[in-house]
């Protein structure tokens, strides 16, 4: 099994925009989910969903390495226990700023639960990029 989420993407954005956008609760509270959050190793942060028809999911976890431009913190789905790594690398390009999303340690997952937390991590960030691409869109617009 595929342990390992590998997603990039190319924002037309100064690199401490977007910095700032994955870094800051304000912002991520408007283009994510709510957050309690600080980038600062050791902060102990928790991102709390909307309740829809499955519940309310809470994602906890703690602030690893939060040097300009590098950003990871274990990752705890709602009552699983199960921790997995999440790392922000953006890196300043002519055309703006690269981002390099990886989330590893899924096989931490037991069996089956593993290939399904796969797949429902793989869409999510996928959906998260697209929500932060819209959230930078608008930021840029209302200035």
């Amino acid at each position: 099994m595929n342990d390992v989420i590998n997603k990039e993407h190319v924002f037309n954005h100064a690199i401490d925009t977007v910095w700032r956008a994955i870094t800051n609760a304000d912002e991520i509270s408007t283009w994510f989910i709510k957050a309690d959050f600080k980038a600062e190793k050791g902060y102990k942060y928790t991102f709390t969903s909307e309740p829809n028809e499955k519940g309310c999911t809470v994602i906890s976890g703690e602030v690893k390495n939060a040097n300009p431009y590098t950003l990871i913190y274990t990752w705890i789905v709602a009552d699983t226990k199960v921790e997995t790594t999440v790392k922000w690398e953006l890196e300043s390009i002519a055309e703006g700023t690269k981002l390099y999303l990886e989330h590893s340690g899924i096989s931490n997952y037991e069996g089956e639960t593993a290939v399904k937390m796969f797949e429902s991590f793989s869409g999510g960030w996928a959906n998260c990029i697209n929500l932060l691409t819209d959230y930078l869109k608008e930021l840029v617009n209302a200035g």
